[in-house]
């Protein structure tokens, strides 16, 4: 009894004392922000066609279609190609910003109106992968992302390393940041249009303001116990929304196994046969005839699938097992992008599986990445003669805690 006592108190403590997960997060952040960018980018000479208001799915379909199923999409707060030009230009700006880490909780918020917007408003356009991002856009409004690799995790350093020397570093750009966004917020709530079910409006609502609530504490608490317990607070939702992301992976891959099981093509072992053949999913017809020349090779990889996909969830109690399945998972996913021509999907599975990736390769991939970088720094400071009174120096400061970003 004393020991289940002593597991269950230090699960508490551990989910109460930080964020776990921090470098997972971020390459969820990284991997899932790019894909929605790169998909954006792709589709910016047909974006009428697939989102704008003249476009075969109309404004006025795509308003009967959500007065019916309660979707948010902020495309139909107001009518005409400006409004659809502003939105999608938010969608690449926040994409763009989520990626590198600036104010992440609030470019998350974004992030998340600008996908919702443009998948609801033309349900008929998505694949698998949209239904991924969908999902993953609105579980990383709750995480806490921004804690490491990110523009939020430099500034923070920078703020330590300044308030120990005992300067003051005013923020400009959070307040304002919250201000126009609560304007915007009002406008449109008093309006009444803001459409769609209960969930969005309130989400926005509340982390509004929650920003306001924290910032208010910082400056008005005279003890670092206030701030204190919403930091507990923010790790706790942070925590759960990890764990809803890692039982989502699960899920994903438990029901696509398990409705393979019960296909004829897949207990026969020729599945994997017919996309390759398919002239929608066959950008280099060439290869796929040639990988589908041999029976048993589309019989192991049918096979392999289905293991690898129904074996998963339950391998996450054993870590090797557990890094050897999810090596397979992503080569496949890697495979699927280059020879069913399927990219976005592959990536946003890809992001999703990162969710499992050990700390110690993560840890391990970032200091090659800082070494690249700081090689990379080096090579320009010896063709830009650095000056030598210049106030910039030192090495970066070890991550900590950092405000509710």
């Amino acid at each position: 009894m004393n020991r289940f006592a002593l597991s269950v108190s230090q699960g508490i403590r551990r989910v109460t004392e930080a964020a776990l997960g921090p470098w997972q997060t971020a390459v969820i952040r990284i991997g899932v922000s790019a894909t929605w960018l790169l998909f954006l980018l792709r589709e910016l000479p047909h974006r009428q066609e697939l989102y704008g208001p003249d476009g075969p799915w109309s404004w006025d379909l795509a308003q009967q279609l959500t007065s019916e199923n309660g979707a948010f999409t902020a495309l139909l707060w107001f009518r005409g190609q400006f409004w659809f030009e502003i939105v999608y230009a938010l969608a690449l700006l926040s994409s763009l910003l989520l990626m590198l880490g600036w104010r992440t909780r609030t470019m998350s918020v974004i992030f998340m109106v600008g996908v919702l917007s443009l998948q609801n408003h033309s349900v008929f356009m998505g694949d698998g992968g949209d239904n991924v991002l969908h999902l993953m856009a609105l579980y990383l409004v709750f995480t806490r992302c921004g804690r490491v690799w990110s523009l939020d995790a430099r500034r923070a350093r920078r703020v330590r390393a300044a308030r120990a020397r005992g300067e003051r570093v005013p923020d400009r750009a959070g307040p304002v940041l919250w201000s126009v966004l609560g304007l915007s917020l009002i406008a449109v709530t008093a309006a009444g249009r803001m459409q769609g079910e209960w969930l969005v409006p309130t989400l926005l609502w509340v982390v509004w303001l929650a920003q306001a609530l924290y910032w208010v504490v910082g400056r008005l608490a005279r003890s670092v116990e206030p701030r204190g317990l919403l930091d507990v607070v923010a790790d706790i939702v942070h925590n759960g929304a990890l764990f809803v992301i890692m039982a989502q992976a699960c899920i994903i891959y438990t029901t696509a196994g398990w409705y393979k099981i019960q296909g004829l093509r897949w207990e026969d072992g020729t599945a994997v046969y017919y996309p390759l053949h398919l002239q929608y999913f066959s950008p280099w017809p060439a290869f796929a005839d040639q990988l589908s020349s041999s029976g048993t090779l589309v019989m192991l990889v049918t096979y392999g699938t289905v293991i690898v996909q129904v074996a998963f969830p339950f391998t996450l109690f054993n870590r090797r097992v557990k890094n050897v399945l999810l090596v397979a998972m992503m080569t496949e996913h890697a495979v699927i992008a280059v020879v069913l021509g399927l990219p976005f999907f592959s990536l946003a599975m890809i992001s999703t599986d990162a969710v499992f990736l050990p700390t110690s390769f993560l840890h391990r991939l970032g200091d090659l990445a800082e070494r690249g970088r700081s090689r990379l720094f080096q090579r320009g400071v010896r063709a830009v003669p650095a000056d030598r009174h210049s106030p910039e120096g030192g090495g970066p400061a070890p991550v900590g805690r950092q405000p509710l970003s």
